[in-house]
């Protein structure tokens, strides 16, 4: 199958950046935003369109110094990521939207709906939290260790990472083509780090405001799908559970067989569990024909 192209595409100004987002299909059918992870950039999702573009449209976009996105060494925010998103949102047409957000992606989508939350018609979280935990701080604190020692440590750093993220069937699938993933991953960034830096900052304030957002936070009314894999080692499951307790509107799907990045690992659970939930616009959605290895 040749490789789909954007229908249009374009840079947006957003404080202090310029904004680079992509817009797949014709205009006459919902929107899906695919929120990237942090070291994904918008033509990551290229290869797994097929699996949504038959139902949904689909919008992109690239965190500052992602992709084609302007790379500053500038602070950033998570509500200003928010903001980011509603300008490309804004510069492709689009209104209302459903937002998937895996990892990094899934803390732009959360401060998207706390922000514009009339503008969604449903959120999916793959791979984040919503509550203080002691072991997640202390990865954070590491990775940032890492990305401030150098290109030798930076290195060591992807290793170390493609090795968390990951289940253990995923790997002895994919075999030796991990590796170039990680090589990927690490030409990408290795001469500009300071992007790593200033994103995964970005999560110290967002942590930092949780208690005084919680009630913003808990009058999130938009239908939530939280989609985990039994083997998440960077966030564990019961962890992600823990965002049932605090969204009102939430339905709990737990992906067995699958580590951090369960849209990719499990593809064939995931997917099709994200178009049913998009297609209902609810929480009771029933996934037909039922899908394998789902808790």
């Amino acid at each position: 199958m040749p490789e789909l192209e954007p229908t249009r595409q374009g840079l947006v100004d957003v404080e202090a950046f310029r904004i680079h987002w992509e817009y797949f299909g014709g205009g006459r059918r919902e929107v899906v935003c695919l929120l990237n992870g942090l070291a994904m950039h918008t033509k990551a999702w290229y290869p797994l369109l097929p699996r949504v573009i038959d139902r949904h449209d689909v919008l992109l976009f690239d965190y500052p110094g992602q992709g084609e996105s302007s790379a500053d060494d500038v602070a950033v925010t998570m509500p200003l990521l928010a903001r980011q998103m509603a300008a490309a949102a804004d510069a492709a047409g689009v209104g209302m939207l459903h937002a998937m957000g895996i990892s990094y992606g899934g803390f732009v989508a959360i401060e998207f709906a706390r922000l514009f939350a009339p503008r969604l018609h449903t959120l999916t979280l793959s791979g984040i939290l919503l509550t203080h935990d002691h072991l997640f701080e202390m990865y954070e604190a590491l990775s940032l260790r890492f990305y401030r020692g150098g290109p030798e440590l930076f290195d060591l750093y992807t290793h170390y990472m493609y090795e968390k993220i990951f289940g253990e069937r995923f790997v002895a699938t994919v075999g030796a083509s991990l590796d170039t993933m990680r090589q990927r991953f690490a030409d990408r960034y290795r001469d500009r780090i300071h992007v790593l830096v200033r994103l995964t900052e970005a999560q110290d304030p967002f942590f930092a405001a949780l208690d005084e957002l919680g009630p913003e936070y808990r009058a999130i009314a938009v239908p939530t799908l939280v989609m985990p894999g039994t083997e998440d080692r960077a966030i564990p499951a019961w962890v992600q559970r823990k965002i049932c307790d605090i969204l009102p509107d939430t339905r709990y799907v737990l992906v067995e067989g699958s580590g951090h990045v369960v849209y990719l690992e499990r593809p064939d659970v995931f997917w099709p569990t994200l178009l049913a939930f998009t297609a209902s616009k609810s929480t009771r959605f029933v996934v037909d024909p039922p899908t394998p290895a789902l808790q």
